[in-house]
This record gives C-alpha cells, structure tokens and sequence, in this order.
C-alpha cells in the first residue's frame, strides 16, 4: 500500500510511518548538504532564526544539477545522508520532522529519530532525472553563495519515497537484508558446494 503524506509533517504522522512504507509526498521540502546543514546548525548555537520555519519541515539531502531552459530544477537525486548526522539531532530537537536522503544513518540519529517522533525517507539513488519531474517549483531562499548547494525551497508532488528510519528506531538498511536473507537462505549442501 502506498501512503500520501503532505508537509508540513506533524508529530503524529511522523510516528505513524514504518520502515518499507512507500510513500507519496506532497508540499514543501526544503534542500540542504553539508555546507547548509553548518551554517543551519551554527545559527541554532547563535540562537537566530532561520531562512525557513524548522517546525513539520522536511528537508532533502540533494545538490541539484543546473535546470535546462523551460525546466524547474535539473536532475535532483539524493546525496549520502551520513554526512549530515553530526548536525541533525539539534535540527530535530528544534522541530525538522523529516529527512530524504540515502544510506544508514548513525545511532545518535536513530535515537533523535525516536525521541522527536521523526521520519527518515529513502529516495532512490541515480533517479535524480525522475524525482525531478516531481518538483513543481523551485527556488533558492539562503545560502546563494553554495551554488548547487544553496538552500531552496521545493515544491513536490506525489514524490516517491521509501521509509528507512521511523520513530520506533528501526532501520530499513539493517532490518531488510535480514529479512531478506532470512527467506532466501540457501543450504549450500544441497548445491553439492557448488557455491562454495
């Protein structure tokens, strides 16, 4: 089954996500790597505001390619999210609710996660082209200076994602293999050792 979830996200739609859910999302996401996830966190520590309302929001963990003329946004496929986890769980704590990126994230994560009654969702990597015909609008609202990785702010619809961290602590990256490991054991004996 698939699930539409709009933004901005609330605590109990958040909590109400489990890993393997597919879901649709709809609304604004804002985009953010390395360079913005700093420069976000430092003005949490200054105690100032932000370019957007952290409160329900979702942020995408993507640097998108230059848009081609008569285009919104070029190729827009999500960037590895571990290089945003020493950041994330003050951003959490101050209200974000959920994040698209892709990869594992660390266990201080998972607990901000859990704590907070957030979602982490898993875009599909090398799609980039695809998610991108699920952006509507695009436009850069800080941090102009990073070039491909300012600050916008999007507007998706219907945007397909998979949850890969819910608020119970669980992990779709170590959970799945599992699982699937689990159903497709194979008896290397009954192969002669062939595979081996």
């Amino acid at each position: 089954m698939i699930k539409k979830v709009n933004t901005p996200l609330n605590e109990e739609s958040a909590r109400s996500l489990r890993i393997g859910d597919r879901v649709l999302l709809s609304g604004t996401v804002y985009t953010a790597r390395d360079a913005g996830h700093e420069r976000l966190y430092n003005a949490l520590l200054r105690g100032e505001d932000l370019p957007f309302p952290l409160q329900g929001a979702v942020i995408f963990y993507v640097g998108p390619s230059p848009a081609k003329p008569g285009s919104v946004i070029g190729s827009a496929g999500p960037t590895t999210s571990y290089r945003m986890d020493s950041y994330t769980p003050m951003l959490l704590e101050h209200g974000l609710k959920g994040m698209i990126g892709k990869g594992q994230r660390n266990e201080e994560v998972k607990a901000a996660i859990k704590e907070f009654g957030a979602v982490y969702f898993a875009a599909v990597g090398g799609a980039g082209a695809l998610l991108a015909e699920r952006i509507t609008d695009a436009k850069i609202i800080a941090f102009e200076d990073l070039g491909t990785e300012a600050l916008r702010q999007l507007e998706v619809v219907d945007f397909p994602l998979i949850v890969a961290g819910d608020a119970e602590g669980r992990d779709l990256y170590i959970e799945g293999p599992e699982e699937y490991r689990a159903q497709h054991e194979i008896d290397a004996d009954n192969y002669g050792g062939q595979l081996q």
